[in-house]
Protein backbone atom coordinates (compact mmCIF):
# COMPACT_ATOMS: atom_id res chain seq x y z
CA UNK A 1 0.00 0.00 0.00
CA UNK A 2 1.58 3.22 -0.90
CA UNK A 3 1.67 6.48 1.43
CA UNK A 4 -0.96 8.16 -0.81
CA UNK A 5 -3.36 5.55 0.25
CA UNK A 6 -3.15 6.27 3.59
CA UNK A 7 -5.51 8.30 5.77
CA UNK A 8 -5.01 8.80 9.54
CA UNK A 9 -7.60 6.27 10.25
CA UNK A 10 -6.01 3.99 8.85
CA UNK A 11 -3.44 4.19 11.40
CA UNK A 12 -5.80 4.85 14.48
CA UNK A 13 -5.12 2.27 17.10
CA UNK A 14 -8.42 0.71 18.48
CA UNK A 15 -8.83 -0.89 22.39
CA UNK A 16 -5.63 1.46 23.30
CA UNK A 17 -5.54 3.01 26.81
CA UNK A 18 -7.21 6.35 26.98
CA UNK A 19 -5.55 9.46 26.31
CA UNK A 20 -5.67 13.20 25.51
CA UNK A 21 -7.79 13.46 22.81
CA UNK A 22 -7.30 16.85 20.48
CA UNK A 23 -10.64 16.52 19.52
CA UNK A 24 -12.12 17.33 22.71
CA UNK A 25 -11.88 21.17 23.31
CA UNK A 26 -12.37 24.70 21.11
CA UNK A 27 -12.92 23.86 17.54
CA UNK A 28 -10.02 24.09 15.76
CA UNK A 29 -6.93 24.23 18.53
CA UNK A 30 -5.32 21.24 19.10
CA UNK A 31 -2.53 22.70 21.63
CA UNK A 32 -2.26 25.64 23.70
CA UNK A 33 0.44 27.37 25.69
CA UNK A 34 -0.33 30.15 28.39
CA UNK A 35 1.66 32.07 29.65
CA UNK A 36 4.54 29.97 29.47
CA UNK A 37 7.85 29.90 31.40
CA UNK A 38 10.79 28.21 32.51
CA UNK A 39 14.14 29.15 34.81
CA UNK A 40 17.01 26.94 36.11
CA UNK A 41 17.94 28.89 39.04
CA UNK A 42 18.70 32.35 37.43
CA UNK A 43 18.22 31.49 34.03
CA UNK A 44 15.56 32.05 31.99
CA UNK A 45 15.37 29.67 29.45
CA UNK A 46 11.46 30.45 28.29
CA UNK A 47 10.11 33.84 28.96
CA UNK A 48 5.98 33.74 29.00
CA UNK A 49 5.34 32.16 25.80
CA UNK A 50 1.80 32.24 24.40
CA UNK A 51 1.00 29.93 21.43
CA UNK A 52 -2.05 27.96 19.91
CA UNK A 53 -1.32 25.29 17.41
CA UNK A 54 -4.29 24.55 14.89
CA UNK A 55 -5.67 21.34 14.46
CA UNK A 56 -3.64 20.29 11.33
CA UNK A 57 -0.96 22.48 11.85
CA UNK A 58 2.55 22.10 10.75
CA UNK A 59 4.16 24.48 13.78
CA UNK A 60 8.07 25.39 13.44
CA UNK A 61 9.70 26.64 16.30
CA UNK A 62 13.19 28.16 14.89
CA UNK A 63 16.02 30.10 16.57
CA UNK A 64 19.66 29.93 17.23
CA UNK A 65 20.88 27.97 20.41
CA UNK A 66 19.56 29.17 23.30
CA UNK A 67 16.71 30.71 21.96
CA UNK A 68 14.73 28.62 24.18
CA UNK A 69 13.11 26.22 21.05
CA UNK A 70 13.63 23.01 22.22
CA UNK A 71 12.93 23.32 26.43
CA UNK A 72 9.26 24.66 25.13
CA UNK A 73 9.16 21.40 22.81
CA UNK A 74 10.34 19.41 25.84
CA UNK A 75 7.44 21.47 28.36
CA UNK A 76 4.92 20.07 25.37
CA UNK A 77 6.00 16.73 25.66
CA UNK A 78 5.72 16.48 29.20
CA UNK A 79 10.29 16.06 30.05
CA UNK A 80 10.23 19.24 31.33
CA UNK A 81 7.98 21.02 33.91
CA UNK A 82 7.03 24.89 33.67
CA UNK A 83 7.85 27.10 36.16
CA UNK A 84 4.54 29.14 34.95
CA UNK A 85 1.82 28.87 32.83
CA UNK A 86 -0.27 26.43 31.57
CA UNK A 87 -0.32 23.56 28.65
CA UNK A 88 -3.71 22.34 26.90
CA UNK A 89 -4.48 19.65 24.67
CA UNK A 90 -8.09 20.65 23.34
CA UNK A 91 -9.59 21.78 26.94
CA UNK A 92 -7.84 19.44 29.15
CA UNK A 93 -4.67 20.54 31.31
CA UNK A 94 -1.71 18.50 30.75
CA UNK A 95 0.90 21.08 32.37
CA UNK A 96 1.76 18.43 35.43
CA UNK A 97 0.74 14.85 32.54
CA UNK A 98 3.61 12.93 32.63
CA UNK A 99 5.01 12.11 29.06
CA UNK A 100 3.49 8.47 28.66
CA UNK A 101 0.16 10.05 29.23
CA UNK A 102 0.10 12.57 26.98
CA UNK A 103 0.08 9.95 24.07
CA UNK A 104 2.12 12.02 22.07
CA UNK A 105 4.51 11.34 19.18
CA UNK A 106 8.59 11.82 19.30
CA UNK A 107 11.29 11.99 16.52
CA UNK A 108 14.70 13.15 17.86
CA UNK A 109 17.90 13.71 16.02
CA UNK A 110 19.28 10.63 17.23
CA UNK A 111 16.23 8.87 16.62
CA UNK A 112 16.16 6.83 19.91
CA UNK A 113 15.90 3.65 17.97
CA UNK A 114 16.24 0.03 19.93
CA UNK A 115 19.52 -0.89 18.74
CA UNK A 116 18.91 -4.70 19.47
CA UNK A 117 15.66 -4.66 17.80
CA UNK A 118 14.62 -5.41 14.15
CA UNK A 119 12.69 -2.34 12.40
CA UNK A 120 9.28 -4.44 12.76
CA UNK A 121 10.11 -4.43 16.28
CA UNK A 122 10.89 -0.76 16.71
CA UNK A 123 7.65 0.23 15.15
CA UNK A 124 5.81 -2.24 17.30
CA UNK A 125 6.95 -1.12 20.22
CA UNK A 126 4.61 1.33 21.38
CA UNK A 127 2.00 -0.69 20.04
CA UNK A 128 2.71 -3.70 22.76
CA UNK A 129 3.22 -1.06 25.41
CA UNK A 130 -0.43 0.12 24.76
CA UNK A 131 -2.23 -3.38 24.60
CA UNK A 132 -2.48 -3.72 20.82
CA UNK A 133 -3.13 -7.63 19.58
CA UNK A 134 -0.98 -9.21 17.48
CA UNK A 135 -2.56 -9.25 14.49
CA UNK A 136 -3.34 -5.86 14.75
CA UNK A 137 0.01 -4.66 15.37
CA UNK A 138 1.64 -6.86 12.66
CA UNK A 139 -1.24 -4.92 10.23
CA UNK A 140 -0.33 -1.66 11.52
CA UNK A 141 3.45 -1.84 11.47
CA UNK A 142 3.17 -2.99 7.41
CA UNK A 143 1.42 0.26 6.57
CA UNK A 144 3.56 1.91 8.78
CA UNK A 145 7.08 0.32 6.80
CA UNK A 146 4.58 1.13 3.35
CA UNK A 147 3.90 4.80 4.84
CA UNK A 148 7.61 5.50 4.90
CA UNK A 149 8.19 3.54 1.76
CA UNK A 150 10.39 0.66 3.89
CA UNK A 151 8.50 -2.57 3.19
CA UNK A 152 10.75 -5.34 3.23
CA UNK A 153 13.27 -3.86 5.98
CA UNK A 154 10.86 -5.37 8.47
CA UNK A 155 13.81 -7.29 9.90
CA UNK A 156 17.00 -5.58 9.82
CA UNK A 157 18.54 -3.60 12.83
CA UNK A 158 19.17 0.20 13.06
CA UNK A 159 23.01 -0.61 12.80
CA UNK A 160 21.94 -2.29 9.29
CA UNK A 161 20.19 1.04 7.53
CA UNK A 162 21.60 4.37 6.10
CA UNK A 163 21.03 7.53 8.04
CA UNK A 164 17.65 8.44 6.21
CA UNK A 165 16.35 4.69 6.58
CA UNK A 166 16.83 5.19 10.52
CA UNK A 167 15.08 8.45 10.60
CA UNK A 168 11.85 7.28 8.53
CA UNK A 169 11.65 4.32 10.90
CA UNK A 170 11.62 6.73 14.16
CA UNK A 171 9.39 8.45 11.87
CA UNK A 172 6.74 4.97 11.71
CA UNK A 173 7.42 4.33 15.14
CA UNK A 174 5.94 7.76 15.81
CA UNK A 175 2.82 7.81 13.83
CA UNK A 176 1.99 3.70 14.27
CA UNK A 177 -0.40 4.46 17.40
CA UNK A 178 -1.86 7.32 15.64
CA UNK A 179 -0.90 10.36 18.12
CA UNK A 180 -2.85 13.68 18.33
CA UNK A 181 0.10 15.62 18.26
CA UNK A 182 3.83 14.60 16.84
CA UNK A 183 6.86 16.55 17.99
CA UNK A 184 10.35 16.50 16.25
CA UNK A 185 13.30 18.04 17.55
CA UNK A 186 16.07 18.83 15.11
CA UNK A 187 15.13 15.26 13.09
CA UNK A 188 17.17 15.92 10.63
CA UNK A 189 20.30 17.15 11.88
CA UNK A 190 22.41 14.60 11.43
CA UNK A 191 21.87 13.58 7.65
CA UNK A 192 23.78 15.23 4.81
CA UNK A 193 22.36 17.83 2.93
CA UNK A 194 20.56 16.52 -0.25
CA UNK A 195 18.64 13.67 2.04
CA UNK A 196 18.27 16.33 4.46
CA UNK A 197 15.99 18.46 1.59
CA UNK A 198 14.54 15.25 0.49
CA UNK A 199 13.12 14.16 3.96
CA UNK A 200 11.70 17.74 4.71
CA UNK A 201 9.31 17.61 1.02
CA UNK A 202 8.71 13.69 2.37
CA UNK A 203 7.83 14.74 6.13
CA UNK A 204 5.54 17.73 4.70
CA UNK A 205 3.90 15.53 2.32
CA UNK A 206 2.99 12.64 4.82
CA UNK A 207 1.91 15.27 7.64
CA UNK A 208 -0.76 16.76 5.07
CA UNK A 209 -1.97 13.06 4.48
CA UNK A 210 -2.55 12.34 7.68
CA UNK A 211 -3.62 15.58 8.94
CA UNK A 212 -1.52 15.43 12.17
CA UNK A 213 -0.66 18.17 14.23
CA UNK A 214 3.05 18.96 14.25
CA UNK A 215 5.36 21.00 16.24
CA UNK A 216 9.15 20.72 14.84
CA UNK A 217 12.16 22.18 16.15
CA UNK A 218 14.80 23.84 14.01
CA UNK A 219 17.41 26.10 14.02
CA UNK A 220 17.90 25.65 9.79
CA UNK A 221 15.76 28.66 8.33
CA UNK A 222 15.27 27.39 4.78
CA UNK A 223 13.97 23.82 6.35
CA UNK A 224 11.56 26.37 8.32
CA UNK A 225 10.74 28.47 5.69
CA UNK A 226 10.25 24.81 3.00
CA UNK A 227 8.06 22.85 5.58
CA UNK A 228 5.96 24.85 8.18
CA UNK A 229 2.28 26.57 7.69
CA UNK A 230 3.65 28.83 10.41
CA UNK A 231 6.88 29.28 12.26
CA UNK A 232 7.51 30.76 15.33
CA UNK A 233 10.68 32.81 15.73
CA UNK A 234 12.62 32.69 19.30
CA UNK A 235 15.57 34.37 20.74
CA UNK A 236 16.35 34.57 24.33
CA UNK A 237 13.94 32.71 25.55
CA UNK A 238 10.78 35.05 23.98
CA UNK A 239 8.68 34.94 20.67
CA UNK A 240 9.92 37.18 18.12
CA UNK A 241 7.43 37.18 15.74
CA UNK A 242 5.09 34.03 14.69
CA UNK A 243 3.32 34.07 11.13
CA UNK A 244 3.49 32.53 7.71
CA UNK A 245 6.87 31.50 5.99
CA UNK A 246 6.14 34.46 3.38
CA UNK A 247 4.55 36.98 6.07
CA UNK A 248 8.20 36.54 7.87
CA UNK A 249 10.65 36.75 4.87
CA UNK A 250 8.62 39.69 3.45
CA UNK A 251 7.19 41.34 6.53
CA UNK A 252 9.65 41.05 9.27
CA UNK A 253 8.91 42.23 12.83
CA UNK A 254 12.55 43.24 13.80
CA UNK A 255 15.81 43.20 12.96
CA UNK A 256 16.46 39.94 14.59
CA UNK A 257 13.73 38.60 12.39
CA UNK A 258 14.90 40.18 9.42
CA UNK A 259 18.24 39.18 10.11
CA UNK A 260 17.99 35.43 11.22
CA UNK A 261 15.55 34.71 8.56
CA UNK A 262 17.35 34.85 5.15
CA UNK A 263 19.89 37.57 4.19
CA UNK A 264 19.37 41.47 4.62
CA UNK A 265 20.88 44.61 4.22
CA UNK A 266 20.63 47.18 6.85
CA UNK A 267 20.57 50.70 6.45
CA UNK A 268 20.75 53.15 9.36
CA UNK A 269 19.66 56.59 9.28
CA UNK A 270 17.15 59.55 9.94
CA UNK A 271 14.14 60.23 8.21
CA UNK A 272 14.36 63.72 6.25
CA UNK A 273 10.71 64.33 5.12
CA UNK A 274 7.44 62.32 4.93
CA UNK A 275 5.38 63.55 1.88
CA UNK A 276 2.02 61.58 0.39
CA UNK A 277 3.63 59.12 -1.25
CA UNK A 278 6.88 58.35 0.73
CA UNK A 279 9.67 59.01 3.03
CA UNK A 280 13.23 60.00 2.79
CA UNK A 281 15.86 59.20 4.57
CA UNK A 282 19.63 59.97 4.90
CA UNK A 283 22.08 57.19 6.02
CA UNK A 284 24.82 57.92 8.14
CA UNK A 285 27.54 58.71 5.39
CA UNK A 286 24.89 60.93 3.47
CA UNK A 287 23.01 58.59 1.30
CA UNK A 288 19.39 59.39 0.28
CA UNK A 289 16.91 56.97 0.53
CA UNK A 290 13.39 56.93 -0.45
CA UNK A 291 11.17 53.96 1.63
CA UNK A 292 7.16 53.82 1.28
CA UNK A 293 5.34 54.87 4.19
CA UNK A 294 4.72 53.02 7.30
CA UNK A 295 3.58 53.60 10.38
CA UNK A 296 5.38 55.82 12.81
CA UNK A 297 7.49 56.91 10.20
CA UNK A 298 8.16 60.98 11.29
CA UNK A 299 10.70 63.24 10.09
CA UNK A 300 13.47 63.45 12.26
CA UNK A 301 13.18 60.07 13.72
CA UNK A 302 15.88 57.45 13.68
CA UNK A 303 14.95 54.39 11.41
CA UNK A 304 16.60 50.84 10.46
CA UNK A 305 15.81 49.25 7.03
CA UNK A 306 15.92 45.98 5.56
CA UNK A 307 16.82 45.68 1.91
CA UNK A 308 16.99 41.45 0.94
CA UNK A 309 19.81 40.81 -1.46
CA UNK A 310 17.49 39.53 -4.17
CA UNK A 311 15.14 43.05 -4.59
CA UNK A 312 18.83 44.21 -5.24
CA UNK A 313 18.57 45.48 -9.02
CA UNK A 314 22.48 45.36 -10.89
CA UNK A 315 22.85 47.63 -13.83
CA UNK A 316 19.11 49.13 -12.44
CA UNK A 317 17.14 51.42 -15.10
CA UNK A 318 16.41 55.13 -14.52
CA UNK A 319 13.00 54.27 -13.48
CA UNK A 320 14.11 53.25 -9.59
CA UNK A 321 13.76 55.39 -7.12
CA UNK A 322 16.86 54.37 -5.49
CA UNK A 323 19.11 54.44 -7.82
CA UNK A 324 23.26 54.59 -6.78
CA UNK A 325 26.83 53.95 -8.64
CA UNK A 326 28.56 51.80 -6.79
CA UNK A 327 32.14 49.59 -7.00
CA UNK A 328 32.04 45.79 -6.66
CA UNK A 329 34.35 44.87 -3.79
CA UNK A 330 33.31 41.00 -3.54
CA UNK A 331 31.84 38.22 -5.73
CA UNK A 332 30.83 34.97 -3.94
CA UNK A 333 29.69 32.29 -6.43
CA UNK A 334 27.39 29.93 -4.74
CA UNK A 335 25.99 27.52 -8.07
CA UNK A 336 23.05 29.04 -8.90
CA UNK A 337 23.00 32.52 -7.53
CA UNK A 338 25.98 34.66 -7.31
CA UNK A 339 26.60 37.27 -4.42
CA UNK A 340 27.84 41.04 -5.48
CA UNK A 341 29.20 43.15 -2.21
CA UNK A 342 28.93 46.46 -3.96
CA UNK A 343 29.88 49.50 -2.13
CA UNK A 344 27.79 52.64 -2.61
CA UNK A 345 29.11 55.09 -0.12
CA UNK A 346 31.74 55.85 1.96
CA UNK A 347 30.76 53.13 4.04
CA UNK A 348 27.92 51.73 2.99
CA UNK A 349 28.47 47.67 1.51
CA UNK A 350 25.14 46.27 0.06
CA UNK A 351 24.88 42.62 -0.90
CA UNK A 352 22.94 41.93 -4.38
CA UNK A 353 22.17 38.34 -5.80
CA UNK A 354 21.42 37.64 -8.90
CA UNK A 355 20.91 33.86 -10.88
CA UNK A 356 23.64 32.77 -13.05
CA UNK A 357 21.97 32.89 -16.10
CA UNK A 358 23.41 31.87 -19.57
CA UNK A 359 23.44 34.94 -20.82
CA UNK A 360 24.87 38.22 -19.72
CA UNK A 361 28.63 39.39 -18.94
CA UNK A 362 29.14 39.03 -14.84
CA UNK A 363 30.38 41.74 -13.11
CA UNK A 364 34.44 41.65 -11.45
CA UNK A 365 35.92 42.80 -8.61
CA UNK A 366 36.96 46.37 -9.08
CA UNK A 367 34.07 46.90 -11.82
CA UNK A 368 32.04 50.58 -11.42
CA UNK A 369 28.04 49.78 -12.22
CA UNK A 370 24.63 50.45 -11.22
CA UNK A 371 22.85 49.03 -8.62
CA UNK A 372 18.99 50.19 -7.10
CA UNK A 373 15.75 49.37 -5.82
CA UNK A 374 11.93 50.23 -5.60
CA UNK A 375 10.81 51.95 -2.07
CA UNK A 376 8.52 49.17 -1.37
CA UNK A 377 11.48 46.73 -1.24
CA UNK A 378 12.44 47.98 2.16
CA UNK A 379 11.68 47.07 5.37
CA UNK A 380 11.24 49.40 8.65
CA UNK A 381 12.88 47.36 11.45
Amino acid sequence: MSSANLTASDLAVPAAPPTPNAESGRPGVALRLERVSKHYHSTVAVRDVTLHVARGEFLTLLGPSGSGKTTTLMMIAGFVIPTAGRIYLGERDITLLPPHKRGFGMVFQSYALFPHMTVFDNIAYPLRMRGVGASEIASRVCRALAMVQLEGYEQRRPRQLSGGQQQRVALARALVFNPPVLLMDEPLGALDRKLRERMQLEIKHLQRELGITMVYVTHDQEEALVMSDRVVVMSQGRIEQVGSPDDLYEQPANRFVADFLGESNFLEGRVEQVDDRAATLVTDDGLRVRLALRPGLAAGSAASLALRPERVRIGASDGLANRYEGVVREVIYVGENTRYRVQIGAVTVLTAKRPNLADGPRPSIGEHLTIGWQPEDMVVV
